[in-house]
């Protein structure tokens, strides 16, 4: 009897261990690094949970971004602004805007975004620039992979 129970306890551990390793427990959050390593001040955070929105529906993801320290958008060219931008890789994306604080010389940009209903698996989270006038997005900033998430 003992060497059933160890035997079902050892196809256990390996069956169901692989499942948690590659599981992102919510709320977590992970730090967006530059993209670009001269930007040595230039960081990010995205916050990623289950959010439960009116009228009572099942829960969606959210993702949350916070950017410190970014270059003025109009130094890479033709953009005004920044997005968050969250993607399955040939799969979905996620676009919404960021939106920079009243600070003078180098603005907080944050944004968030709260419709998500895929499963949270080898999701990218960028900050990008972005023209406002013309929607265009433009290259990545800062970056992470949800498997950074802790």
């Amino acid at each position: 009897m003992k060497q059933i129970v160890l035997g079902i306890f050892i196809i256990l551990t390996f069956v169901i261990s692989p499942i948690q390793i590659n599981a992102t427990t919510m709320p977590c959050s992970m730090v967006l690094e530059p993209i670009d390593k001269k930007l040595t001040n230039s960081k990010g955070t995205a916050l990623v949970y289950k959010v439960q929105l009116r009228p009572p529906s099942f829960a969606r993801t959210n993702v949350s971004i916070l950017g410190v320290h970014l270059p003025e958008p109009s130094s890479y060219g033709n953009y005004d602004s920044y997005e968050g931008f969250a993607f399955i890789p040939e799969e979905i994306s996620w676009r919404f805007r960021l939106y920079p604080t009243a600070e003078k010389d180098s603005p907080t940009w944050a944004g968030r975004f709260d419709e998500i209903t895929a499963n949270m698996e080898n999701v990218e989270v960028q900050v990008r620039l972005s023209n406002s006038n013309t929607e265009k997005l433009g290259p990545s900033i800062l970056s992470s992979n949800i498997k950074n998430c802790r």
